[in-house]
């Protein structure tokens, strides 16, 4: 229940900024329901759970960064090699005059 006091302060301060139009309002009474949902299946997960589970998403981020971080290596890898060619851009050895009207 430590959760509550330590969320305290950025209610205040969610409170303190009061939604002008209809749709802001709606949307700060959904923000605000969602995080109250949040909390409540929090509560109902015990600690061990809630700490494997932030580890394993952890690891996933992590994984993915690998994953997109080779796939950068591999972009830059083929654009080096791309650039050290010097040939012109052409499709073949013959060329084609084309008329235009």
């Amino acid at each position: 229940m430590s959760y509550k006091n330590e969320n305290h302060a950025s209610d205040e301060s969610a409170e303190s900024e009061e939604p002008k139009t209809p749709f802001e309002k709606f949307l700060f009474h959904q923000r605000r329901a969602v995080e109250e949902t949040g909390k409540a299946l929090e509560a109902l997960l015990p600690e061990g759970f809630r700490e494997h589970g932030s580890e394993a998403s952890r690891e996933f981020i992590k994984g993915f960064r690998v994953l997109v971080d080779a796939a950068i290596a591999e972009i830059e890898k083929a654009v080096e090699e791309d650039d050290d060619d010097d040939k012109p851009a052409t499709t073949g050895k013959t060329k084609v005059k084309v008329e235009v009207e």
